[in-house]
């Protein structure tokens, strides 16, 4: 047995989890979790990053010796370093208001079927790509000689050596996904300078071992080697989705985002595609993840702060007993990004679409659950269409496997079966990739069968009447 340490980063909290793997044996412990706030200061929206990294050096104290780390993170968000290294001022957290009306500057440069066509990203306003565009007058960008995207930057902080992570390089629509190297044209003609980006990196390689003093920090004893793995979470969370050898099979990667989609060879980068709104991602082994974000339960996350934290096992059993699609909205649509308002918002676009209105705490949970079962479907058929890729099986991973109302109405609205679990996917994923290090798993493949054999697995079968969905779905397009 070896024990590895994940450092696994969300958007409202951070974890250090300890993976224990040995022949036939993966074992996950949690030793730390701390609260992930952003921070709104005079100019915008900002990542405590100096908070997350204390959170992480107590966790790897918490964590007790282990024979490697590995941090992932979510994507598209970095910090500034200065010639000497240092961090220029926290991260602006990507639902920041700074690129508003950026994209359209952008494409002025370079048309957004020729971007998507060169680097097969969504359009989302929040990509660094258009970051950096809106940063491209600020000071912090004037005087950076770094950029390390937020994986990257603990990572350089833990051991002092500097690198960019591919799967996580490849949100920040600069990465041409054929080529799985910087779209070195793209860049040029935006102005952007690619030498601000350490070399990158690949899954399992190496990222230099923990400093003298986080060792003397953390109670460690050194040398403690930190590996590169699927950096950005969705990387991880879909290396740990536990599909069968040769088995057709989407995911969604459930949380703060819910992200549907399947995993290809070769990306997709079609215009019909783009004006679907399909990503091109780069996952382990040469994959691409080939998906549509989708809001997901941030919109139940808002409203439940908004709420006052009520207890959610009553709130889901409640909302279990409303009258399903009574009304439903656009769970990919961007109105519904920004913090602040979410059930009035909810209610609203109900009022718009001409649906009835709801206003209880349950009917807007309800609402919630069936329109992101709804875009969980849509995105499903939408790629299984484009890609040409038909599955048979979808399997849901991540924080919301422990919603089974959602997991029970995606079955019903894919009329699919929907397989749950693992929960901590990212986590699994982050320690699988430094197990792979040490010899201990072989391919993706192997890995997915190890998880099949140790990680609790809950299946549900669809039911019900696929015509309703249908209804709802056509409801909410003529909206």
């Amino acid at each position: 047995m070896k024990s590895y340490a994940a450092v696994d980063l969300g958007a409202s909290s951070g974890r250090v989890m300890v993976g224990r793997v040995g022949a036939d044996r993966l074992e996950l412990t949690e030793a730390h979790r701390f609260p992930n706030r952003p921070v709104r200061v005079p100019e915008g929206l900002r990542w405590d990053v100096l908070a997350l990294y204390a959170g992480v050096l107590e966790g790897l104290r918490a964590a007790g010796q282990v024979d490697s780390v590995g941090i992932d993170s979510w994507a598209v968000d970095h910090g500034l370093l200065d010639a000497d290294g240092a961090l220029l001022g926290n991260p602006a957290h990507y639902r920041d208001s700074r690129t508003e009306g950026v994209a359209e500057k952008v494409w002025a440069t370079v048309p957004a079927a020729e971007l998507y066509a060169a680097t097969g990203l969504q359009y989302a306003p929040f990509n660094t790509l258009y970051q950096l565009t809106a940063a491209r007058a600020s000071a912090q960008l004037q005087y950076a000689e770094r950029l390390l995207l937020v994986p990257d930057l603990l990572t350089y902080w833990l051991t002092g050596e500097q690198g960019t992570e591919l799967t996580n390089a490849s949100t920040t629509q600069l990465i041409d996904p054929r080529t799985r190297d910087w779209a070195h044209d793209i860049a040029a003609r935006l102005g952007i300078d690619l030498n601000l980006f350490a070399p990158l990196r690949q899954p399992g390689d190496p990222a230099g071992v923990l400093r003298d003093e986080v060792l003397q920090e953390t109670g460690l004893s050194g040398p403690v080697p930190v590996t590169a793995v699927g950096s950005h979470d969705t990387a991880s969370a879909v290396a740990a989705v536990p599909a069968g050898s040769g088995e057709r099979f989407a995911y969604i990667c459930t949380g703060t985002w819910s992200l549907a989609g399947l995993e290809l060879g070769a990306p997709v980068l079609t215009e019909e595609s783009r004006a679907a709104n399909f990503t091109n991602e780069l996952g382990l082994d040469g994959t691409v993840r080939y998906l549509r974000n989708i809001m997901g339960l941030w919109l139940l996350q808002e409203c439940v702060r908004a709420w006052g934290d009520p207890d959610l096992g009553g709130l889901l059993l409640d909302a279990s007993e409303v009258p399903a699609l009574r009304s439903v909205v656009d769970a990919g649509d961007a109105a519904f990004l920004a913090p602040g308002r979410m059930p009035e918002r909810i209610a609203e676009a109900c009022r718009a679409s001409g649906q009835p209105v709801p206003g209880t705490p349950a009917e807007i949970t309800r609402c919630i659950l069936d329109s992101l079962a709804l875009a969980h479907r849509r995105a499903i058929r939408d790629a299984e269409r484009l890609a040409d890729h038909p599955v048979d099986v979808v399997h849901v991973v991540g924080g919301g496997t422990r919603n089974a109302l959602l997991c029970r109405l995606t079955a019903d609205a894919c009329g699919l079966p929907v397989v749950a679990g693992p929960s901590e996917a990212a986590a699994l994923g982050n320690v699988l990739v430094q197990a792979r290090t040490h010899g201990l798993v072989g391919d993706l493949a192997d890995g997915r069968r190890l998880l099949t054999r140790t990680q609790p697995l809950t299946r549900y079968e669809p039911r019900g009447d696929a015509a309703r969905w249908s209804e709802a779905e056509a409801r909410l397009l003529r909206a």
